[in-house]
Order: C-alpha cells, then sequence, then structure tokens
C-alpha cells in the first residue's frame, strides 16, 4: 500500500468539509490549505531505483488523500497524472473526490470505459448531496465506490446501488464533531444487502448515537470501533 500526492492544498466545497482534518492540520502547521501546489512526489510512481526498477511498488495507491484528483486548480497537472497512472498497470490508484460533477472535464482522451487500474470514490455526507452526486455518478464509465463519510443523517440511496462495487460509511471526527448515528449507518446496510452491494462501516464518529445514548470515542479508536460492530458486508 502506498500514498501518492501529486498536490497538496484543497478548498471546501460541500457539507462535509467543515471539519476537514486536511484544514485542520495545516492550519496547525500554519499553512495556507486553498493555496493548491505541485509536490515533490509529484512524479513518485515513475521514478525509479538504479537497477530500474520502480522505487514504489505494485499495489494499491491511495491517491490525493490531502487533497481532491478533480480540483479545478490542478486542471494543468492532471493529463500528467493520467500517463504515470497508465504506465503502472501493476497498481491499483483509489481517490476519493467531492467533485464527482467535473468528471467528464478531468478524464484523458483514451479512457473510454475506464481504465482498470483506477477506482473512484465518490463521496457524499447527506441526502442532498447524495441525490445530486450520485445521480451523476451512477452513469459513468468507472469502477464504482460510494464513501459516505462523514454521515451527516439518514441517507436513503437505494435507487443509486446498481452496479456500485462498495458502500463505506463512517462518522465525522473532531472534537467540535456532528453526532453520528449507529442506526444510520445499519440503515445503509440493509439497502445494500437489498441490492447485492458490499458494505464496510469504516469508523464511528467522535459523538456515537446508539440505542438512545451518546458516546465519545476517541480518534484513535474509532475504526477498531467500528470493526468490533461486525456488521461488514462481502457479497
Amino acid at each position: 500500500m502506498a500514498m501518492w500526492n501529486p498536490w497538496r492544498g484543497c478548498k471546501k466545497c460541500s457539507d462535509g468539509c467543515l471539519h476537514c482534518y486536511i484544514h485542520k492540520g495545516d492550519f496547525k502547521r500554519n499553512i495556507n490549505t486553498n493555496e493548491i501546489v505541485k509536490t515533490k512526489d509529484f512524479e513518485k510512481p515513475i521514478e525509479k531505483l538504479k537497477n530500474g526498477n520502480y522505487k514504489m511498488k505494485a499495489g494499491i495507491v491511495y491517491l490525493c488523500f490531502s487533497t481532491d484528483f478533480f480540483i479545478e486548480e490542478a486542471d494543468e497537472w492532471r493529463n500528467e497524472c493520467w500517463k504515470m497512472i497508465k504506465e503502472r498497470q501493476d497498481c491499483t490508484f483509489l481517490f476519493l473526490t467531492k467533485r464527482i460533477d467535473r468528471f467528464m472535464k478531468c478524464i484523458p482522451d483514451d479512457w473510454n470505459t475506464g481504465y482498470d487500474n483506477v477506482v473512484v470514490c465518490c463521496t457524499i455526507e447527506n441526502q442532498k448531496n447524495a441525490d445530486y452526486k450520485l445521480s451523476i455518478f451512477k452513469d459513468l464509465p468507472i469502477k464504482h465506490n460510494i464513501t459516505a463519510q462523514p454521515l451527516l443523517e439518514k441517507i436513503n440511496i437505494e435507487k443509486y446501488l446498481d452496479n456500485i462495487e462498495l458502500v463505506v460509511v463512517g462518522g465525522e471526527s473532531d472534537v467540535n464533531a456532528r453526532a453520528f448515528h449507529y442506526d444510520w449507518a445499519l440503515d445503509i446496510r440493509e439497502q445494500c444487502i437489498r441490492k447485492n452491494v458490499n458494505f464496510e462501516f469504516r469508523q464511528c464518529g467522535t459523538y456515537t448515537i446508539k440505542d438512545g445514548k451518546q458516546y465519545k470515542i476517541q480518534t484513535k479508536d474509532l475504526c477498531k470501533q467500528a470493526k468490533l460492530a461486525n456488521i461488514d458486508l462481502q457479497f
């Protein structure tokens, strides 16, 4: 598993961005998150060792987890990234985006029905954004994953689940986080069962409500507590 951030910086664009970990971390380091700049790792996938082998090992590559691959300010650099992605067929590049409505403007000319080594995760957080983004996402020529994180309310996405490979659900992590209801995860799980879609409960929220009681969970335990729930599905 590798991480590749060809640029850094991001701009808040949806309801789920309120307590963004990228902005919080940059604020502590006195960095302007709204400034999008190329990083020293821009060519990381194709850098080679003296023996000619790639430095970055084959396998899953988490792409742009400190920014958004479809952010407008990176339009001039993205085609170079697509070329590197196409070259590294031994890697699977996975990224999340809150800008799925820019998809058709951001793909390479030879995309056709998609690159086999690219997985795109559409991020949603409430019914409003689910209806807007998933109505676009469901018809795009890509491998489809939905990330409902941070989930801010109960949502119905069942009508968008045809041809979806995986739905990931998680709560918000922050001292000021909005409450996450465990029942919301269970409800989406039931929707996935009816559509035979894989489901993963990625993390609880800092403030998780279960059976009418609110729990405050430390950040380091959010994923562990989600796994202990044992509600993931694999079809």
